[in-house]
């Protein structure tokens, strides 16, 4: 197979862009860690490193192959062999093929690299549902089973040419379908097994460091630039458009958040433009290559408002979907792929018509084609994720155990199940227990256990 020729300028952006995705999930342990309660923080944000750790491995191995390799199994996953084995690895190592996915002159193993820490972060966001409850050796397994069973063969089907892709033709320039509406519907089915946490509603289970929130809400907006404008692989105009939808896009769901905040409570909170800041950055991914900059704004407010609305839905139907995964990330997910059926522009990015063979929106002179297929490869990729997921849980639950004892979510999951907490409240110097103590080993479980905030410091999230 001839080999081509590097382009250095795309290979350097999408290295960079990596990096910035990659440190998207640090940020969501910090915005994740923040929102929960002070004895669960380090258990929170734990889940997520762990997901960089455990995802990273199976990508290489066979994750990558099952999205980006060639059709196998009636164009469900990839060729599981196809990126795997020493040969393979020699020649991703030392360049691009013309068979590389990616097509534009970037090293196979930049590409898969990079569309690595998109599998990593997918499977973090599915952790905020089940805060404070989730035993940590449950959680990896059904990591494991959750990435190998529905990741990988969705991303496939959604980029990776598989059915989904060539019998519906739905857009999805960076993750709305993939990503978000694949987690979200993963969170619910998750929540339904493992059930409410103890108190829910009846006690205050308000953010416990917003600081923690707004910090970590500011690294995502920040690495969701090569999240989004990344993935066009290439530098050039549309890059462009998708780091400006980007911008305008979650600058507006602020304001959408706080704009319902400050009617229904009279009060906008760091806690409400936050989480604004995080459902504008997930309804602009399936759509920020494709779309005008004044769509983009405009879908921007719409999912400020109606998420803000949508995570009270929880209260009503009762599940316990702790940080709101389903209220922002499913439902930012579905607004943004179907307002790809309205407001895709092919004179925006010619791929719509030219290669995906999708066609341009229902106001864009489209008819009503591509919403019907946005609406049925985002409901496809919602019964399957939701299903998978209930069923590992359900599985995980039944046989190992998935969710800590009454004890251990009373008092404290981070003592529980890592031994340690996030605050040393114990005294300084002299006392009994040393180092132990500061690690909350060897101390009483009222030294140990973290103190929740005063009612009068907590700030209304």
């Amino acid at each position: 197979m001839p080999e081509a020729t590097i382009d250095t300028g795309n290979t350097a952006w999408l290295l960079v862009s990596t990096a910035l995705v990659l440190l998207m999930t640090p940020g969501l342990a910090l915005f994740y860690g923040g929102l929960n309660r002070s004895k669960g923080v380090l258990n929170m944000m734990m889940m997520s490193f762990s997901a960089i750790g455990l995802v990273s491995v199976l990508w290489l191995f066979y994750g990558f192959s099952a999205a980006f390799g060639s059709d196998s199994a009636g164009g469900l996953f990839g060729d599981l062999g196809q990126y795997f084995g020493t040969k393979t690895y020699i020649d991703l190592f030392w360049g691009a093929t013309a068979g590389n996915p990616s097509g534009i002159g970037i090293p196979t193993f930049v590409f898969m690299v990079f569309q690595m820490t998109f599998a990593v972060i997918t499977v973090a966001l599915i952790s905020g549902a089940i805060s404070d409850r989730a035993k940590f050796g449950g959680w990896l397994l059904f990591a494991f089973g959750w990435a190998t069973l529905v990741y990988f063969p969705v991303a496939h089907n959604v980029w990776g040419g598989g059915w989904i892709a060539r019998k519906l033709h739905p857009l999805d320039f960076a993750g709305g379908t993939a990503v978000h509406i694949n987690a979200g519907a993963a969170a619910l089915g998750v929540v339904l097994v493992l059930g409410k946490r103890i108190g829910w509603p009846r006690e205050s289970m308000k953010p416990h460091n917003v600081p923690f929130v707004a910090l970590g809400a500011g690294l995502l907006w920040f690495g969701w630039f090569g999240f989004n404008a990344g993935s066009e692989l290439t530098v050039d105009g549309v890059t462009g458009l998708a780091f400006v939808n980007t911008q305008v896009a979650t600058a507006a769901a602020v304001l959408g958040w706080i704009i319902v905040e400050w009617i229904r409570d009279r009060r906008p909170t760091l806690v409400g433009a936050s989480s604004g800041a995080i459902a504008g950055l997930v309804a602009i991914t399936p759509a920020c290559g494709f779309i005008d900059s004044w769509a983009a704004v405009l879908l921007g407010l719409v999912a400020g408002i109606v998420c803000a609305l949508a995570v009270s839905l929880k209260y009503r139907f009762g599940f316990d979907d702790s940080l709101d995964v389903v209220g922002v990330h499913f439902v930012g997910g579905w607004i943004g792929s179907l307002w790809l059926g309205f407001f895709a522009n092919p004179d925006l990015n010619a791929a719509i018509t030219d290669t995906v063979g999708a066609k341009a929106g229902l106001f864009m002179a489209g008819g009503a084609g591509q919403l019907a297929g946005q609406a049925a490869a985002s409901a496809i990729v919602t019964v399957y994720s939701f299903a998978i997921a209930f069923l590992l849980a359900f599985v995980i639950q039944k046989t190992v155990g998935f969710r800590v004892s009454a004890e251990a979510e009373v008092e404290g999951i981070d003592i529980a199940e890592h031994a340690e907490s996030g605050y040393d409240l114990t005294p300084s110097g002299g006392g009994s227990g040393g180092a132990f103590a500061m690690a909350g080993v060897g101390t009483s479980k009222a030294a140990a256990a973290p103190a929740e905030q005063p009612a009068s410091e907590k700030v209304a999230g």
